[in-house]
């Protein structure tokens, strides 16, 4: 393989969100994290957090656990952002999980990269590999594999994985299955890279339209998901959106506290 390794910048900051540590990484410095990993075929399992998985996490202790099994866990939502600079903890940018899967398939397709594409309907999935292999003809799909199966199934499958020898490991299903999936079958598939991309190969397959631009800086892809399945999305949101609000406040005025206990006013003292 020929290497396009961007540069890595340095040892990365941790920043505590939620009780989560979330890592303040560039896109830049992620993707040359993922090439590191490939090279040496270390483990490099990728977890990503948005509002509604921040609140459903707080819900679901089988998830939260999951997730906290990535070695790294970035930013997908606006809303985290915001949050972590308002918290006084700062990440340098929004790394979404669709945007981090285009990288890595167009650095890939200069490095000969094999993929492994995991999740969605049979349809989804074959729109999803013609599309890879059109835009980035350098990537080797070393295998493939429906969303839909048995709890059953899923040693056969995570056989499946292991045996194609490939590089990364897309998983495109909602949360919680493709964490607890991964988190279940990691050290078993020993690919070097895994990474759940949720609802992203049915935007790739053109079955769900992705926010404008515009929207996705004003953090709003949800409402933009609301208003194409309003009757399957607006609950879900209403929901996550109210807990994520809930628990910021929680830790702004938490923090404020802390931070007070930390550096008591100076006593007086007579002249």
């Amino acid at each position: 393989m020929t290497s396009s390794t961007p540069t890595d910048c340095g040892p990365d900051t941790v920043r505590d969100l939620f009780g989560l540590p979330v890592n303040a990484l560039t896109m830049a410095q992620v993707l040359a994290r993922v090439h590191r990993a490939i090279d040496r075929k270390a483990p490099l399992h990728i977890g990503v957090i948005s509002a509604s998985k921040v609140a459903n996490m707080r819900r679901n202790a089988e998830l939260r656990e999951a997730v906290l099994q990535s070695d790294l866990i970035l930013a997908d939502g606006m809303s985290v952002v915001w949050a972590a600079r308002m918290l006084r903890h700062p990440l340098p940018e929004r790394i979404a999980g669709i945007d981090l899967m285009t990288e890595i398939l167009r650095t890939g397709s200069e490095r000969g990269d094999r993929v492994y594409c995991f999740g969605a309907t049979n349809e989804v999935l074959d729109k999803v590999k013609a599309h890879i292999a059109n835009a980035y003809p350098g990537i080797v799909i070393a295998g493939s594999h429906n969303g839909y199966f048995n709890a059953d199934e899923e040693p056969a499958i995570a056989a499946d994985v292991a045996a194609s020898n490939a590089d990364v490991l897309f998983v495109a299903m909602s949360s919680p299955m493709k964490e607890q999936f991964l988190a279940r079958y990691a050290s078993q598939i020993r690919i070097p890279v895994t990474h759940g991309v949720g609802g992203s190969f049915d935007v790739v397959a053109g079955k769900v339209k992705r926010a404008p631009k515009l929207w996705q800086k004003l953090g709003c892809e949800w409402l933009y998901r609301v208003i194409q399945e309003p009757r399957r999305m607006w609950k879900r949101y209403l929901v996550t959106n109210t807990v994520f609000i809930m628990m910021f406040i929680g830790e702004l005025f938490g923090g404020s506290r802390r931070r007070r206990s930390h550096h008591p006013a100076p006593s007086s003292k007579p002249t």
